[in-house]
């Protein structure tokens, strides 16, 4: 039987590294979307980093070509998004780019799957 893939989004928070211990029980092969950040904060995930069907990838929801590229080459049966800006005064000092990421970035992989369908 055919190993079910998961693609998670924000995989590095609290949820999001509940959800990968969770879905590896089960047998999942797991990718994740990783931000590129000048500090790479992995320590939710850094117990199941050498798993065999666990792999990170970097990406950001304001990137639409670079999440389609991901998408079409995991070829994900679940994506779960739980990638936010999440910082409530970080969300004020910059508006715009929290409705980019936690809007738009849902948006962005919604119309990558619709499109994927017509394929």
């Amino acid at each position: 039987m055919k190993k079910k893939v998961a693609l998670i989004t924000g995989i590095t928070g609290q949820t999001g590294s509940y959800l990968a211990e969770l879905l590896l029980k089960k047998k999942y092969k797991v990718h994740g979307i990783v931000r590129r950040a000048s500090l790479i904060n992995t320590h939710r995930i850094d117990h199941i980093y050498e798993n065999k069907n666990f792999k990170l990838h970097y990406g950001d929801l304001t990137d639409p070509l670079g999440l389609n590229n991901l998408i079409n080459n995991i070829k994900p049966d679940e994506i779960y998004n739980l990638a936010a800006q999440s910082h409530v005064s970080v969300s004020f000092q910059i508006p715009e780019y929290t409705t980019d990421v936690n809007a738009m970035g849902c948006l962005r992989i919604l119309e990558i799957i619709k499109q994927s369908k017509k394929k």
